[in-house]
C-alpha cells in the first residue's frame, strides 16, 4: 500500500516516513485513532515503505519483489492478528483460520470496521476477541528469523480487544522483542489496554480526517461510477461521518436506500408525536420497534446515521440556515414542516440518544431493548 492511497493524514505520514529516514525504527508502535481514520492502512503502508528494497523519498516503489507481496498482504514476513469468533471449543481461536477472508476484505477495503468484520466471518451476533490461543501463535511465528525482508512485521489490528492472559504475553515479547522484529499495533481506545503496553511503544495519533480531503475523496472515487455524486453531497457525507471513512461510505452506498430510511424516520417520528393524543400509538411504537429490528445491524446503524443527518439539517432550517441544510427534494417537502420539532431545547439531547442507540447497536446490544428505549426518549424530547 502506498501513502498516497491514504485519505488526508499527510502530517502522519511524513511522521512514519522520517523515522525511516532517520533510521529510528521502534520495535513497537501504536496506532491510536478512531474508526475509519486509516490507522490500518497506516501501519501496512509503514511496513510497506520499511521493507522495500528501492524505496522512494516518501513512498515504497512498488515494484520490488517485497512490495509485491506487501501489495497482495501474502509477504513471508507479515503478519496479521485481529479479532476472531469463537467456533467451539474443539477450534483454537486464532487469525490464521480467517486469513483468506481478512486478505480479500482488507485488500477491497483497508477501513473496514469491527462490525463488517464480524459480518465478514458469519458472526454477526457474537463477540469477536482476540485470544490466549493467538499468543501461542505469536510467540512461534516470531521465533524464526525472518525469510525475506529486513524486518518481521506483525499487525495486530484492534489490539483493545485482546483478553487479559494474551495482553500478558503479548507484554513479555515486547519487553525482550526478537531482532529485527517490527510490532505494529491499532486501537480505537486505550481505555483497556495494559498501561506497561502502552508504555513500551511509540504512539502515533491518528486523528479524524479532514472533512474536505474526506470529502474530495468521496467526489473523486464516484466520479467514474454509474451514479456519481456531487461536491455538496460528498461534503455534507463526510460532515455527516465526522471524519469517519467508513460511515461516509455507509452513508453514500445507503443513498438508494434513504427512500426508505426517510419513510422509517418519518412514520418514527409520527408515532412518538402521537404518543401524546392517540390511545394506539403506544401499539404502533411497538410495531415500528419490531420493523426496525427486523433489519441486519450494518442497516441498523446506517439508519440510526441518517436519524442524526436529519436532525442535524432539520436544526439548520429551524435556526434559518437552509444554506447548511443537505437534503433531497423529498427530505426537504418532510422538512418544510417538521423542523419546527428540532430546536435547541431538544436537538442536543435527541443527538445524545441516537448516538447511544448506535453505539449499543455497534456494541451487539439487545436490539428490541435498544430501539424502545430510543422510541421513549423520543416521545419525552418532542414535547421539549
Amino acid at each position: 500500500m502506498f501513502f498516497s492511497e491514504i485519505v488526508g493524514q499527510e502530517p502522519v505520514k511524513e511522521q512514519l516516513v522520517q523515522t525511516v529516514r532517520e533510521n529510528r525504527i521502534s520495535h513497537a508502535r501504536l496506532f491510536l485513532g478512531p474508526e475509519g481514520a486509516g490507522c490500518l492502512p497506516l501501519a501496512i503502508a509503514y511496513a510497506q515503505f520499511v521493507n522495500c528494497t528501492d524505496r522512494g523519498e516518501c513512498e515504497p516503489c512498488g515494484k520490488c519483489l517485497s512490495c509485491v507481496k506487501f501489495r497482495k498482504l501474502a509477504h513471508p514476513d507479515l503478519h496479521f492478528v485481529f479479532p476472531v469468533i469463537k467456533q467451539g471449543s474443539s477450534k483454537p481461536a486464532v487469525s490464521d483460520l480467517f486469513i483468506r477472508e481478512w486478505r480479500e476484505t482488507i485488500t477491497a477495503n483497508p477501513y473496514i470496521t469491527y462490525n463488517q468484520w464480524l459480518e465478514r466471518m458469519g458472526g454477526d451476533n457474537k463477540q469477536g476477541g482476540i485470544f490466549v490461543d493467538e499468543s501461542k501463535e505469536i510467540l512461534n511465528k516470531l521465533s524464526f528469523k525472518t525469510y525475506e525482508a529486513d524486518y518481521k512485521v506483525m499487525i495486530i489490528w484492534l489490539a483493545e480487544k485482546m483478553n487479559p492472559q494474551t495482553a500478558n504475553k503479548l507484554l513479555k515479547i515486547l519487553e525482550e522483542p526478537p531482532e529485527k522484529t517490527l510490532f505494529l499495533l491499532i486501537v480505537e481506545t486505550t481505555d483497556q489496554m495494559l498501561p506497561t503496553i502502552l508504555s513500551r511503544t511509540q504512539i502515533t495519533r491518528v486523528p479524524k480526517i479532514d472533512t474536505q480531503n474526506l470529502a474530495d475523496y468521496l467526489t473523486e472515487t464516484w466520479r467514474d461510477a454509474s451514479l456519481p455524486i456531487d461536491e455538496q453531497k460528498a461534503l455534507s457525507a463526510a460532515r455527516i461521518s465526522n471524519g469517519n471513512l467508513a460511515a461516509a461510505l455507509t452513508i453514500l452506498q445507503s443513498s438508494d436506500e434513504d427512500n426508505y430510511y426517510l419513510k422509517m424516520f418519518i412514520d418514527m417520528m409520527r408515532t412518538c408525536w402521537s404518543v401524546w393524543g392517540k390511545k394506539q400509538a403506544m401499539l404502533d411504537l411497538l410495531a415500528w420497534c419490531e420493523q426496525i429490528t427486523r433489519l441486519g445491524r450494518e442497516q441498523q446503524k446506517a439508519f440510526l446515521l441518517y436519524c442524526l443527518r436529519m436532525v442535524r439539517e432539520n436544526f439548520a432550517l429551524n435556526r434559518q440556515l437552509p444554506s447548511l441544510a443537505f437534503l433531497t427534494d423529498a427530505e426537504n417537502d418532510f422538512s418544510q414542516k417538521f423542523n419546527i420539532y428540532i430546536h435547541p431545547g431538544n436537538v442536543y439531547q435527541l443527538a445524545d440518544e441516537l448516538n447511544t442507540a448506535h453505539y449499543h447497536i455497534e456494541s451487539n446490544g439487545n436490539k428490541n431493548l435498544v430501539f424502545m428505549d430510543l422510541a421513549c426518549k423520543i416521545v419525552v424530547l418532542m414535547k421539549h
